[in-house]
């Protein structure tokens, strides 16, 4: 029987979790018998290891990832390289994202991601704003953020956030997420209600929201941190 920390909760059956470290959860009914679950383990086994297997690569791979001057990166659905400028700034030219010669990998990174940080904020902005006008929805505020998990959010005091890793995806799926936000502030949930609002907009949303899900998969094995 392998290890695994098991979670008891008011759910109905039991479920297997493989955790972005690679360890197992098992979430289980509280009163399910503790032989029920080994068993529902030890019958889950072979699926199991492969899952296992699968998110160890996965890790791998973000551990390893490091960008230098030369590499290309992703800016509003195309490529473009880094390269190294005289001066103390780090932008982009609409050519490449120009840094400082000499910095080390790590340093790289992290002033490629102030430059997504701080262009995301004004093309996103100016996205909110002319699609706010179209669906009668006025956000309180437009911030940027660094979620990993959630490419935009809604909050109650109708401010939206958005990840400043939106700026890889194209226009065409930027402004699916835009539209998606602006809907929460009409519908706060998911109901038929929403997409059809959301449908009004972007009446391709599907395509544009699978999109982001093929850009969500290639980021899960980049260590953009």
């Amino acid at each position: 029987m392998m290890d695994y920390a098991l979670i008891r909760s008011k759910r109905k059956t039991i479920a297997i979790h493989i955790t972005k470290e690679g360890t197992v959860e098992v979430r289980a009914p509280l009163r399910a018998p503790k032989a029920d679950i080994d068993g529902f383990v030890l019958s889950k086994q072979d699926w199991i290891r492969q899952h296992i297997i699968v998110r160890q690569q996965r890790n791998a791979q973000k551990a390893a990832f490091a960008l230098g001057y030369g590499d290309a990166v992703s800016f509003q659905g195309k490529t473009y390289p880094i390269e190294a400028r005289s001066g103390s700034r780090a932008g982009f030219d609409g050519e490449c994202f120009y840094l400082t010669p000499g910095l080390p990998p790590e340093e790289i990174k992290g002033a490629v991601v102030q430059v997504y940080r701080l262009i995301a904020k004004n093309v996103l902005a100016s996205k909110v704003a002319r699609f706010a006008e179209s669906m009668g929805s006025k956000p309180s505020a437009v911030k940027i953020n660094g979620a990993k998990g959630r490419w935009g959010s809604c909050s109650s005091r109708g401010s939206i956030n958005f990840s400043w890793r939106l700026m890889m995806a194209d226009d065409a799926t930027i402004d699916y997420v835009v539209v998606h936000e602006l809907a929460h502030l009409r519908e706060p949930n998911h109901s038929n209600r929403f997409w059809a609002i959301v449908a009004s907009a972007l009446p391709d949303y599907k395509e544009r929201r699978a999109a982001l899900k093929e850009l969500q998969r290639r980021l899960d094995v980049e260590g953009w941190e």
